[in-house]
């Protein structure tokens, strides 16, 4: 059933950032709803801030947008001014850079004492890799992410073909965390900071893996355990044209099942039997390669057996199932012209969206913005006149 009602409507967000963990969980929380305000700094200032290309983070779908020269007076008061009404803050920042600007978490609590201020970083605001530069790779070999998974032919971790740490380490992480915050709140709790670190938002994503390890010494890595292809039944196959199924029939029902569809029974009491996965792997891959993919997931799928097609990308956006969900939305860019792209798809989201229109770059809500925190249209044109504010 749709969501009629945004879920976060009412909801104030400020985000300092362009790209990244927050900028993700920025779009998150737009998506549900919330009012989300894109706070960047004034380029007549020689900012160096990323701007992303015009279809990232949904083209900046439903974003409200101001430039604000953080390091002039003015503009530190406008923001100050925007955050005292304000729910909840992002930044992503090196730590200690908002408390240089005098924007930091405490600052703003005195203006605002019910605030959700929330830093987001590769790895956190103390220890001893606080001041690290980094990126998503960096983040997922830290948390032990590459090295449990499928090594390349030099041995090496391959290159994930998702920013894993950027969006469910730290994207997701924050939403869940201004999320709790918000509920706390709600129950008559005060200001709080999150410390948001996207290498350990990956260390909770391996906590599997992880807490078999300090409990009983087994590694997690490739082909070692069950989640890591040490059995057949959990694994990728090749097919006749070239493309490839995903199996993974972890149930014995389910396992059996496809032994029998595969014309493979006398393999189907031996799914745990560490001394015959290489014949049984050996097996799958020849009679997966006697049919082509799409005609194995017809046979296969319906019939309770964990087989999914592996899609690469151009295939997955026309896929029946999605298009049916309302998956993805059409939208349109001036100089680009229409296209689509990843619609509010996360549960209690509302999907059924109009053509987005996407904003020419330097389009700003500044007035608007500014107007509703209480400054006249005289201090709006005196502030733009310095560069305070764009």
């Amino acid at each position: 059933m749709a969501q009629a009602t945004p879920q976060l409507q009412g909801i104030t967000v400020l985000n300092l950032a362009s790209v990244g963990p927050a900028a993700r969980a920025a779009r998150t929380l737009a998506d549900f709803g919330a009012q989300v305000v894109q706070v960047s700094p004034t380029p007549r200032k020689g900012a160096k801030q990323i701007q992303p290309p015009f279809h990232s983070y949904g083209a900046g779908r439903g974003i409200q947008r101001i430039q604000i020269d953080l390091k002039a007076e003015d503009g530190k008061k406008a923001f100050m001014k925007l955050a005292s009404t304000a729910d909840v803050i992002i930044e992503s920042y090196r730590p200690g850079v908002v408390e240089r600007l005098g924007i930091g978490f405490d600052a703003v609590r005195e203006l605002n004492p019910g605030i959700v201020y929330c830093s987001t970083t590769g790895y956190g605001q103390d220890g001893p890799a606080a001041g690290w530069a980094g990126h998503d790779i960096n983040y997922l070999g830290v948390a032990g992410y590459l090295a449990c998974t499928e090594p390349r032919a030099d041995g090496g971790a391959p290159i994930p073909g998702a920013t894993v740490a950027d969006s469910a380490g730290g994207g997701m992480h924050a939403v869940l965390s201004i999320l709790a915050a918000l509920v706390r709140r709600s129950l008559g709790g005060e200001a709080q900071y999150l410390d948001v670190a996207a290498t350990e938002g990956v260390v909770s994503l391996m906590s599997l893996s992880i807490d078999q390890y300090l409990a009983t010494g087994e590694e997690a890595g490739p082909r070692k355990v069950l989640l890591t292809g040490r059995y057949a039944f959990y694994d990728v196959y090749r097919c006749r044209d070239d493309k490839w199924v995903s199996v993974g029939a972890i149930e014995p029902h389910f396992y059996r099942n496809l032994c029998g569809l595969l014309g493979l029974e006398q393999f189907a009491e031996l799914q745990m039997d560490d001394a015959r996965q290489d014949e049984i792997r050996a097996a799958f891959k020849e009679a997966f390669l006697k049919r082509d993919r799409d005609e194995w997931v017809a046979e296969l799928a319906p019939k309770d057996t964990c087989v999914a097609p592996v899609y690469a990308i151009p295939e997955l956006v026309d896929d029946p199932h999605f298009a049916e969900r309302g998956v993805f939305m059409q939208a349109e860019d001036a100089e680009h012209g229409r296209f689509r792209q990843v619609a509010p798809i996360l549960a209690g989201g509302v999907r059924d969206q109009p053509e987005w229109r996407v904003r020419p770059a330097g389009e700003s809500d500044a007035q608007a913005l500014l107007e509703d925190a209480g400054y006249s249209a005289a201090e709006i044109e005196e502030m733009r006149h310095a560069g305070a504010v764009q």
